[in-house]
Protein backbone atom coordinates (compact mmCIF):
# COMPACT_ATOMS: atom_id res chain seq x y z
CA UNK A 1 0.00 0.00 0.00
CA UNK A 2 1.24 3.62 -0.88
CA UNK A 3 0.06 5.02 2.89
CA UNK A 4 -1.36 8.27 2.92
CA UNK A 5 0.05 10.77 5.21
CA UNK A 6 -1.57 11.51 8.11
CA UNK A 7 -3.27 7.74 8.12
CA UNK A 8 -2.64 5.29 11.19
CA UNK A 9 -1.58 1.88 9.86
CA UNK A 10 -4.31 0.36 12.86
CA UNK A 11 -6.13 1.12 15.40
CA UNK A 12 -4.90 3.33 17.99
CA UNK A 13 -6.20 4.92 21.35
CA UNK A 14 -9.22 6.72 19.53
CA UNK A 15 -10.81 3.65 17.64
CA UNK A 16 -10.90 4.86 13.93
CA UNK A 17 -11.96 2.51 11.76
CA UNK A 18 -10.38 4.41 8.78
CA UNK A 19 -6.90 2.97 8.85
CA UNK A 20 -4.38 1.85 6.91
CA UNK A 21 -5.24 -2.05 7.83
CA UNK A 22 -8.95 -2.05 7.01
CA UNK A 23 -8.60 -0.18 4.13
CA UNK A 24 -6.68 -3.38 2.76
CA UNK A 25 -8.60 -5.26 3.86
CA UNK A 26 -11.86 -3.82 1.99
CA UNK A 27 -10.00 -3.89 -0.63
CA UNK A 28 -9.29 -7.36 -0.58
CA UNK A 29 -12.81 -8.65 -0.26
CA UNK A 30 -12.79 -8.67 3.78
CA UNK A 31 -10.15 -10.90 3.82
CA UNK A 32 -7.56 -10.50 6.90
CA UNK A 33 -4.14 -9.18 6.68
CA UNK A 34 -1.54 -8.67 9.00
CA UNK A 35 0.96 -5.37 8.95
CA UNK A 36 4.51 -6.51 9.09
CA UNK A 37 6.19 -2.90 9.76
CA UNK A 38 4.93 0.73 10.64
CA UNK A 39 5.05 4.00 9.33
CA UNK A 40 4.59 6.87 11.89
CA UNK A 41 1.35 8.45 11.04
CA UNK A 42 2.86 11.51 9.18
CA UNK A 43 4.96 9.57 7.23
CA UNK A 44 3.62 8.72 3.37
CA UNK A 45 4.89 5.48 0.97
CA UNK A 46 5.64 1.59 0.80
CA UNK A 47 3.59 0.11 3.80
CA UNK A 48 3.96 -3.62 3.39
CA UNK A 49 1.33 -5.94 4.47
CA UNK A 50 1.02 -10.62 4.54
CA UNK A 51 -1.93 -12.58 4.10
CA UNK A 52 -1.71 -14.92 6.08
CA UNK A 53 0.19 -15.65 9.66
CA UNK A 54 2.91 -17.88 8.58
CA UNK A 55 4.30 -15.28 5.82
CA UNK A 56 3.54 -12.47 8.23
CA UNK A 57 5.42 -13.75 10.77
CA UNK A 58 8.70 -14.37 8.83
CA UNK A 59 8.45 -11.04 7.20
CA UNK A 60 8.17 -9.85 11.02
CA UNK A 61 11.90 -10.96 11.45
CA UNK A 62 13.02 -10.02 8.38
CA UNK A 63 12.47 -6.49 9.23
CA UNK A 64 13.42 -6.92 12.79
CA UNK A 65 16.96 -8.31 11.37
CA UNK A 66 18.09 -5.67 9.18
CA UNK A 67 17.78 -7.60 6.07
CA UNK A 68 14.65 -5.47 4.33
CA UNK A 69 16.46 -2.78 2.60
CA UNK A 70 14.01 1.03 3.14
CA UNK A 71 14.49 3.92 0.92
CA UNK A 72 12.69 7.53 2.53
CA UNK A 73 12.87 10.60 1.13
CA UNK A 74 13.05 13.56 3.38
CA UNK A 75 12.78 17.21 3.15
CA UNK A 76 15.24 18.82 5.54
CA UNK A 77 16.25 22.48 7.12
CA UNK A 78 19.60 23.35 5.58
CA UNK A 79 22.32 22.26 3.66
CA UNK A 80 23.81 19.16 4.89
CA UNK A 81 27.03 16.98 3.56
CA UNK A 82 26.59 15.57 0.22
CA UNK A 83 26.36 11.67 1.93
CA UNK A 84 27.30 10.78 5.33
CA UNK A 85 26.22 7.76 7.80
CA UNK A 86 24.94 8.74 11.07
CA UNK A 87 25.70 6.30 13.98
CA UNK A 88 23.80 7.60 17.45
CA UNK A 89 21.75 5.21 19.84
CA UNK A 90 17.98 6.25 20.06
CA UNK A 91 15.44 4.91 22.44
CA UNK A 92 14.17 1.83 21.95
CA UNK A 93 10.10 2.94 22.51
CA UNK A 94 9.02 6.17 24.12
CA UNK A 95 11.21 6.59 27.37
CA UNK A 96 12.87 3.48 27.25
CA UNK A 97 16.39 2.80 27.00
CA UNK A 98 18.87 3.64 23.70
CA UNK A 99 19.91 1.18 21.55
CA UNK A 100 22.54 1.00 18.48
CA UNK A 101 20.90 2.94 14.92
CA UNK A 102 22.49 3.57 11.83
CA UNK A 103 21.12 5.65 8.68
CA UNK A 104 23.10 6.22 5.63
CA UNK A 105 22.05 9.16 3.30
CA UNK A 106 22.97 11.27 0.68
CA UNK A 107 21.37 14.81 -0.76
CA UNK A 108 19.16 14.75 -3.55
CA UNK A 109 18.85 17.99 -4.42
CA UNK A 110 19.26 21.36 -2.86
CA UNK A 111 16.55 24.03 -3.11
CA UNK A 112 17.43 26.80 -5.31
CA UNK A 113 14.72 29.25 -3.41
CA UNK A 114 14.90 28.29 0.46
CA UNK A 115 17.62 26.96 2.76
CA UNK A 116 16.51 23.16 2.43
CA UNK A 117 17.37 20.12 0.92
CA UNK A 118 16.00 16.84 -0.19
CA UNK A 119 17.85 13.76 1.15
CA UNK A 120 17.68 10.04 0.80
CA UNK A 121 17.95 8.63 3.85
CA UNK A 122 18.56 4.51 4.67
CA UNK A 123 18.25 3.31 7.74
CA UNK A 124 20.20 0.59 8.87
CA UNK A 125 18.33 -0.54 11.69
CA UNK A 126 14.44 -0.25 12.78
CA UNK A 127 13.97 2.02 15.35
CA UNK A 128 11.80 4.60 16.94
CA UNK A 129 11.68 7.57 14.74
CA UNK A 130 14.92 6.77 13.58
CA UNK A 131 15.19 8.94 10.37
CA UNK A 132 13.77 11.62 12.18
CA UNK A 133 15.72 11.67 14.97
CA UNK A 134 19.27 11.05 13.58
CA UNK A 135 18.63 14.40 10.43
CA UNK A 136 17.61 16.37 13.85
CA UNK A 137 21.12 15.04 15.54
CA UNK A 138 23.08 16.36 12.65
CA UNK A 139 21.04 20.10 13.17
CA UNK A 140 19.21 19.31 9.82
CA UNK A 141 15.53 18.40 11.37
CA UNK A 142 12.87 17.40 8.58
CA UNK A 143 10.51 20.24 7.66
CA UNK A 144 6.72 19.70 8.87
CA UNK A 145 7.70 17.41 12.30
CA UNK A 146 6.03 18.61 15.13
CA UNK A 147 8.15 16.59 17.23
CA UNK A 148 11.62 17.05 16.33
CA UNK A 149 11.62 20.00 13.99
CA UNK A 150 11.33 23.75 14.75
CA UNK A 151 7.38 24.98 14.72
CA UNK A 152 8.21 28.40 13.39
CA UNK A 153 10.08 26.86 10.09
CA UNK A 154 6.93 24.12 9.70
CA UNK A 155 4.63 27.57 9.83
CA UNK A 156 6.43 29.23 7.45
CA UNK A 157 6.86 26.77 5.06
CA UNK A 158 3.22 25.82 5.46
CA UNK A 159 2.01 29.50 4.66
CA UNK A 160 4.71 29.66 1.92
CA UNK A 161 4.25 26.77 -0.05
CA UNK A 162 1.61 24.80 1.22
CA UNK A 163 3.46 22.30 2.92
CA UNK A 164 0.79 20.99 5.65
CA UNK A 165 2.50 17.35 6.63
CA UNK A 166 5.99 15.72 7.22
CA UNK A 167 7.90 15.72 4.86
CA UNK A 168 8.74 12.16 5.10
CA UNK A 169 8.29 9.72 2.38
CA UNK A 170 8.76 5.56 2.68
CA UNK A 171 9.98 5.58 -1.23
CA UNK A 172 10.69 1.84 -1.49
CA UNK A 173 11.57 -1.47 0.31
CA UNK A 174 13.16 -4.32 -0.94
CA UNK A 175 13.29 -7.97 0.46
CA UNK A 176 13.14 -11.68 -0.40
CA UNK A 177 10.25 -13.36 0.14
CA UNK A 178 10.49 -15.35 3.14
CA UNK A 179 8.38 -18.31 1.29
CA UNK A 180 8.88 -17.76 -1.94
CA UNK A 181 12.62 -16.32 -2.25
CA UNK A 182 11.68 -14.24 -4.93
CA UNK A 183 13.18 -10.81 -4.94
CA UNK A 184 10.50 -8.26 -4.76
CA UNK A 185 11.20 -4.21 -4.37
CA UNK A 186 8.00 -2.21 -3.98
CA UNK A 187 8.02 1.60 -5.15
CA UNK A 188 5.59 4.13 -4.00
CA UNK A 189 4.94 7.22 -5.93
CA UNK A 190 5.16 10.70 -4.10
CA UNK A 191 1.64 11.94 -3.60
CA UNK A 192 0.53 15.06 -4.48
CA UNK A 193 0.71 17.00 -0.80
CA UNK A 194 4.21 16.22 -1.01
CA UNK A 195 5.33 16.81 -4.54
CA UNK A 196 3.80 20.00 -5.30
CA UNK A 197 6.01 21.93 -2.24
CA UNK A 198 8.82 20.33 -3.59
CA UNK A 199 8.30 21.59 -6.94
CA UNK A 200 7.54 25.28 -5.36
CA UNK A 201 11.11 24.80 -3.99
CA UNK A 202 12.81 23.62 -7.19
CA UNK A 203 13.07 19.93 -5.84
CA UNK A 204 12.16 16.59 -7.20
CA UNK A 205 13.25 13.36 -6.70
CA UNK A 206 15.39 11.32 -9.28
CA UNK A 207 12.56 9.41 -11.00
CA UNK A 208 10.14 12.23 -11.33
CA UNK A 209 13.21 15.08 -12.79
CA UNK A 210 12.15 15.41 -16.33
Amino acid sequence: MNKPSGLLVHRGWDNDDDVALFRVRDALGGRHVFPVHRLDRGTSGALVFARDREAASQLSRLFEAGHVEKVYWALVRGRPPDEGLIDYAVPRAEGASRVPAVTAFRVMGRSPVDRCSLVEARPKTGRLHQVRRHLKHIHHPLIGDVRHGSGAINRRYRAEYGLHRLALHAASIAFTHPITGEALSVMAPLPDDLRAPLSALGLSPPQEAP
